[in-house]
Order: C-alpha cells, then structure tokens, then sequence
C-alpha cells in the first residue's frame, strides 16, 4: 500500500490528524513510536539541521527529498513534504510530484509565496504572494502530473502572513480547492486562536482543511477539531526540544568536562541502538552469515600487579610494557585485528589511566589488589553474549594460533602449549612462576625435535591448574580461550552458582572465591560435567611475568 493510500484512509476515519515536523530520519521515527498519525518532512527542520541555513529557498529539491526519502523509509506512517512554493513554476511543480510519489511520500504542501520563500514568522522581510491564478496553475499541473491516484496536494495561502485579511485567505483558498488541491492550509500569526477559528466558521468545506498552530500554542487538537480542522502540523517543536536538550547538555559537560555529568539527560546507549534497529541487524548476522563469519567479541584481562616487574611497571600496567616499538596490549590488538576481530573490550585496574587505545571498551577493575582474574573478566560480564575470546593481557602470539582456535567448533576450547616439558626442562626444572598445567584426555607423543608438530584434533582438557603435579601435566594453557554461544551461557551460569556456594570458602586452587583464576572456573566446569576441549601448539607464544620474562622476549620478538 502506498504511504498516500494510508493518509486517505486517515482522512476517512473521524478525529483530528495529528502530524508532527520531522529533520531526518531518526526524528521521524521518535515521532511515530510516540504514536503521532503522520509525519511532515519541515522545511524549516531540514533547512536547519541539514545545513544550518534559514528556511529561505537555500535547499534544493534533490537535498529535501534525500532526507524525505530517509524517513520514508524509516517510518510506516504516511509523510506530507512541506515542499515551499513548488521549487519553481507549475513545469517545476510537476517533477517535484513524481520525485515525491516516487520517495514513497503521501502528500506535498505548496505555498503561494513568491520564490525565493521567505519562512512566515520572519520578522522584518518583504511578503509578497503570487497571484492567485498562478498558483492555481501550480495546483492543476500537480495534479495531472500525479500517477498514484491517492497522492494528495495540499495548497497553501499566505494571505494572513502577508497582512491581506481574511476575505483574501478565503478567497485563495476556495480558488486552490476549485483547482483541485486535496486540502487546503490557511496559515496565521495571530497570537490566538480567533483569526482561524473565524476563517475556519466561513470556510465552504470543499476540501479539509489544515492548521499550524506555531503561534497561537495554547490551542488543544480537541479545539482545532471543534472549529473544523481536519489535519493539525506541530510543525518545528521537536527540532526546537533537540536544540534546548543538546545546549544545555553541552553546557555541562563544558563546565564538568566529565561524559558521565550528563547521564541524566540523555538516553542510554542501548535505546539509541534498539531506534536504530541494531537487534534486528545482529538477528539477520545470525540467521544468514556464514559460519565463521560471525561476530567474536575479544575480552582481555589487564587488571593486575606484578611487583615482580618494578620499576619496569612503575608508572604504567604490565600490558603497556614496549617490546621493540610495541606495547604488548597493540600487539594483542593487531593479531586480534589480522584475524577480523573488531570488537575488543579490555579490563584496567592497576595504573588504569594510562591505557588509551581508541576503538576498545574499557572495564574497570578497581578492587585489582584484592581479586583475581576471573573477577576481572566478570566486569566485562556485559560483553559476554554471543562468541567470545578470553586472553590475558601479558601474552604474546603468532596470529596463526588465534588462526587456529578460531577453527574449533568446541564450546569451550584452551589453547595448551605441549612443548611445556621441552621448556621448562631445558630452561628452568623448576619455573619461577607457576604456570597453569594441563592435563588432556589424549597425551600427544614426546619429541625433542623442533619439527614437532602438534595435532590439529580436538582434544579434552581433564584438569588445570598451577597445583598440578608436573608428571601428570602434557601441556600448558597459554592464556587464551575461546567460548561459544552456548560455552558462554555455561560459563555464566556456573559463575553464578559458584559465586553463591563459594562466596565465603576456597574455590578449587584460590583460598577464597574472590581470588579465584579463569582456571579455577575451568576445572569447576569440567566436574560439573562441561566437556572443555582444547587446540594444541608447540609454542609460538610467550608471556611476560618477570623482568627475565621481559628480556626473553626483547631477544626472541622481531621488530
């Protein structure tokens, strides 16, 4: 059904058409979600918002029907353009309808201005009005220009704004509707209601007519509708509301400097994206983007201390440390990138000010002293919906292991270095740090070749933990994690029940729930009956987590 067809029917239907001005297409959805009948694409909005010049003439047809078009599209209840005098003579008036029809606007509204229009309440510019004649031309040609039979012409006099009186306003009018306008506007400046409400008591009722009440503002539709008024314009209060709402918040936040100052005059970003239609885009992502092709969103955990690394990490957090140009957290970035993987959320805690990296969602941990890194992950519990990567924030990898976990179809899948015994028997028989063992379902051979390759099958994680014994260990979790959907769902609800069972007592390997590790929260997965899997390497990756740490990796990192 086209748009013109629905404004029809609302013609049809008793009571008054309330229609409210729209700039873009944003406000035009605001205006059909408050549950208004019709839209009307303003002149003066548009000439406001889109190039900040007066409603004189200055936009051009293809500029007021782009935005037209826009809220066409945006909106289901029917539009009427404020089309000003035509954009011309009556050959001009004639491809303006098409254009319109075409935009899939219901109805345009044309004035007998002389062009270039001068806006009504413009105080101190020359008024004049073309003849009567003319703009009946206008109106004729309109209307057999016009291929969608409910198309509608509204015809605008200016007569009161001009000074001309009521008999002239009267006059024009019932020469337009004659022409063949579907409606009729007779627009006033009066300070009340009374010049219309006169107008409107002689009027011949050929055709409805249409009322802007910018004005006299104290009259209610209940009244307009009494007189005899069929369709009422609240033609500029929103764009008005949009300029009071966004002055004064930036006076706030000028005043504060602080964003969050503001909080309470504006709307959360999430009603901005549900307008805006993101669940419906994220939907169709699901339903026809191929496997692969979905969105992963990349949680890293940067929160904690490490007095092992002072001074290195004096004045800024581990993550930040410069390997040979490079901070660990932009080299993180980049292999997360390399692999498509926009959408990066990072928790700070520990000298938080100084991680700044634009295009990242940051999540503050500040209690980072008292709490360990499943904590911290949990403050960016928000971002855990759909697909999602966990990594700690002091490791660095080949992009071809992030390559490579992206591949699993597990729900929950680690990544496990089994070259762990190689290293730590040859560099260190006993690590100064612990790292977290693993023990897998099926042990991968032993080789002390470098050509070692690991295998790509899916494998099951049986234990983790740094408390495992090392005779039992066939590997080593490097710190990053791949969940799915339906891993994430799981991980969730075993953090929750976890939380409450454990609140006050150890949990697995931590002395209190508070402190536990992401490990911890694995193993309780996995005697909760969760099957977590894992991808093996045979390293390609290092962490940073002493000074030597740090030195092995200046040698070993390429520029």
């Amino acid at each position: 059904m086209h748009n013109a067809t629905k404004l029809r029917e609302l013609l049809r239907r008793p009571g008054i058409i309330k229609a409210v001005g729209a700039h873009d297409a944003l406000s035009a959805k605001l205006i059909q979600q408050a549950g208004f009948d019709a839209i009307w694409a303003s002149g003066f909005g548009i000439s406001a918002s889109l190039k900040c010049v007066p409603d004189a003439s200055f936009v051009t047809l293809t500029e007021q029907l782009e935005i037209e078009r826009n809220m066409a599209e945006a909106v289901s209840i029917p539009i009427i353009a404020d089309c000003d005098t035509g954009y011309g003579n009556a050959l001009n008036v004639m491809r303006t309808v098409n254009d319109h029809e075409r935009a899939g606007i219901a109805a345009i509204c044309i004035e007998d201005n002389v062009f270039p229009k001068r806006c009504s309440f413009y105080a101190g510019v020359r008024r004049e009005l073309i003849s009567i004649d003319e703009h009946c031309g206008k109106i004729k040609a309109a209307k057999a220009a016009q291929t969608v039979p409910d198309f509608m012409v509204i015809a605008r006099t200016e007569a009161l704004i001009a000074g001309w009186g009521q008999d002239e306003a009267l006059k024009r009018a019932d020469a337009y509707a004659q022409a063949g306008a579907d409606a009729v506007l007779i627009h006033s400046k009066s300070l009340t209601f009374d010049e219309l409400k006169s107008v409107a008591r002689a009027w011949s009722g050929r055709v409805p007519l249409v009322v802007v009440p910018t004005i006299f503002d104290g009259v209610t539709a209940a009244e307009l509708e009494e007189a005899g008024f069929k369709i009422v314009i609240y033609a500029n209060q929103a764009i008005r509301a949009v300029i009071k709402a966004m002055r004064d918040a930036l006076a706030v936040i000028k005043q504060d400097t602080r964003p969050g100052a503001v909080n309470d005059r504006i709307v959360k970003l999430k009603e901005v994206y549900e307008l805006v239609g993101v669940p419906q885009m994220e939907e169709d992502e699901r339903r026809f983007l191929p496997v692969g092709g979905e969105r992963i969103t990349a949680i890293i955990a940067a929160a904690g201390f490490e007095k092992q690394l002072l001074p290195l990490i004096e004045d800024k957090p581990k993550c930040l440390l410069d390997i040979k140009g490079k901070t660990i957290l932009e080299r993180q970035v980049a292999a997360l990138n390399e692999c498509d993987i926009k959408d990066i959320a990072l928790v700070r805690g520990y000298r938080k000010d100084a991680i700044t990296l634009p295009n990242i969602r940051y999540y503050d941990n500040d209690r980072f002293e008292e709490t360990g890194d499943l904590y911290s992950l949990f403050c960016a519990e928000n971002e855990m919906t759909g697909r999602c990567l966990f990594l700690y924030g002091d490791i660095i990898f080949d992009t071809a292991i992030l390559e490579k976990l992206l591949k699993s179809p597990a729900d929950i899948t680690l990544v496990v270095d089994v070259a762990w015994f190689e290293q730590q028997e040859r560099v260190h028989p006993t690590p100064p740090l612990k790292p977290d063992l693993v023990m897998l379902q099926n042990p991968p051979g032993t080789s002390n070749s470098l050509r070692y390759l690991a295998p790509d099958e899916q494998n099951r994680v049986l234990k983790i933990g740094q408390d495992l014994p090392y005779e039992q260990a066939h590997g080593e979790f490097i710190g990053l994690a791949m969940l799915s959907k339906d891993g994430i769902e799981a991980l969730r609800q075993a953090y929750r029940e976890a939380r409450t069972k454990y609140e006050s007592k150890g949990f697995h390997e931590a002395g209190s729930f508070i402190k536990a590790s992401f490990t911890d929260m694995i193993q309780e997965l996995i005697d909760t009956g969760h099957q977590v899997n894992c991808v093996t390497i045979f390293k390609g990756w290092m962490e940073v987590d002493s000074f030597e740490e740090y030195q092995k990796a200046w040698s070993k990192i390429r520029q």
